[in-house]
């Protein structure tokens, strides 16, 4: 009967479009009740999944990426990547998923790539023809990269659910975070040919120099993030650390775009990102001790057993489950909520628990540009001033290939285990 309440309340809250983390915490006071439990239980399961050290490296990658930013580092990584590419047909397009897969190497959210990057070169992708649906959605969908490329808010999440290295998982999405950017910029390729989208001219090689040496310190900044942590002489969170004060030290006296006035006002907006997801993180951590008590996961994964052991199969079920969460559901959320359970199940029958972190955040990222609920979608679409239905049909074919690169990952391991076990082991 209380875990009919848990989950009723839960359902319940998402349907009405209270936020995730109200619902969590509603749901799983409405079972304390229920079960007769005392309340103290709630603030020592929320503090007991806040007070993880790892944890700590996400305000310090969101304040890094933030200073960053405000630093201009966007406008530096867009000029680089147009000198690049931008001369090939389609170059624009090209440049936003290029431009994307460089600064998912700073920012570590797909949202904060959305939003920097979109707000660049969708109006500047406009401007020289380009339709404003496919602006949209080239940026959403190659935002998504992200999260894939170290460093990763949600990766640093579920090393502090599961205990895996969060080191590791960083470089287990190396690989799987290039393929991904590749295709999309051969799918933004085929339509740019065949639709006929404008090219820029070859700027140079002299233009390609000077563009590198102007990005050179933001794109420094993922060399330093990747190499204290293959050394070993920095933790996820002491990295973080020190990403935010090279951040700080680059925006205002090498590129000299960050003023100090403004500082304290992007410490603000960071803390309350921070805050926002550690909240969403303690009432997820109650909720997930709820079904850890009820036995879910072993009811999950004896269930799905019983239908089947087949390895290839399992992997099927369970993609098609996240991607189908992925579309109602905010990504860190259902990460906090699903993860264990579907660890366990993907455990049981042979899956490293690497390649099956880097299925899961591939999954959920695909989920933040599928409606209804497409974070990345609303963002663009709200830049490009357009409904969203354009935007979405617009963007199938890069979901379409996103989905592709995920079997092709979900299916061939060493493409998330490799480089890892030869970095580390």
């Amino acid at each position: 009967m209380s875990l009919a309440i848990l989950l009723g309340v839960f359902v319940a809250g998402l349907a009405i479009g209270l936020p995730v983390a109200i619902t969590l915490g509603l749901s799983s006071l409405a079972y304390i009740f229920s079960a007769g439990l005392p309340i103290v239980v709630i603030p020592q399961k929320m503090y007991a999944g806040m007070d993880v050290f790892v944890l700590l490296s996400i305000p310090g990658f969101i304040l890094a990426g933030n200073l960053m930013n405000h630093g201009g580092i966007t406008e530096r990584i867009i000029r680089l990547a147009n000198a690049m590419v931008g001369w090939i047909r389609g170059g624009l397009g090209l440049s936003n998923v290029a431009s994307s897969m460089l600064f998912g190497g700073i920012s570590g959210t797909a949202v904060a790539d959305a939003a920097s990057i979109g707000g660049v070169m969708i109006p500047g992708m406009k401007k020289v023809g380009y339709p404003a649906d496919f602006s949209a959605a080239v940026t959403a969908a190659s935002s998504t990269v992200g999260p894939i490329i170290p460093p990763s808010v949600p990766m640093i999440l579920v090393g502090s659910l599961s205990g895996i290295s969060v080191g590791r998982m960083f470089m287990a999405g190396a690989i799987p975070g290039i393929l991904l950017g590749l295709a999309m910029m051969v799918t933004t390729y085929v339509i740019a040919v065949r639709r006929g989208f404008p090219r820029q001219e070859w700027q140079g090689l002299r233009e390609l120099g000077r563009s590198f040496l102007g990005a050179f310190w933001a794109l420094f900044m993922t060399a330093l993030i990747i190499g204290g942590l293959l050394t070993g002489l920095m933790t996820p969170t002491e990295t973080a650390v020190v990403a935010s004060v090279y951040a700080f030290l680059v925006g205002c006296f090498v590129y000299r775009e960050l003023p100090f006035r403004q500082v304290p006002t992007v410490l603000v907006n960071s803390a309350i990102s921070s805050a926002a997801i550690l909240v969403l993180v303690g009432f997820a951590n109650v909720f997930g001790w709820i079904l850890v008590s009820e036995r879910i996961p072993q009811t999950i994964t004896a269930a799905v057993l019983s239908v089947t052991e087949n390895k290839y199969l399992v992997i099927l079920l369970i993609n098609l489950c996240l991607l189908f969460v992925g579309m109602f559901m905010e990504t860190i959320a259902a990460l906090i909520v699903l993860f264990v359970p579907l660890l366990a199940l993907a455990t049981s029958v042979g899956v490293d628990p690497i390649h099956f972190a880097i299925i899961a955040v591939l999954n959920l990222m695909i989920g933040l540009t599928t409606p209804p609920i497409g974070v990345c979608l609303f963002v663009c679409a709200n830049i490009a001033r357009l409904p969203l239905a354009p935007v979405v049909r617009a963007i199938m074919p890069f979901i379409a290939t996103n989905i592709l690169i995920l079997f092709v990952v979900s299916y061939v391991p060493p493409l998330a285990t490799w480089l890892p076990s030869v970095l580390f082991d």
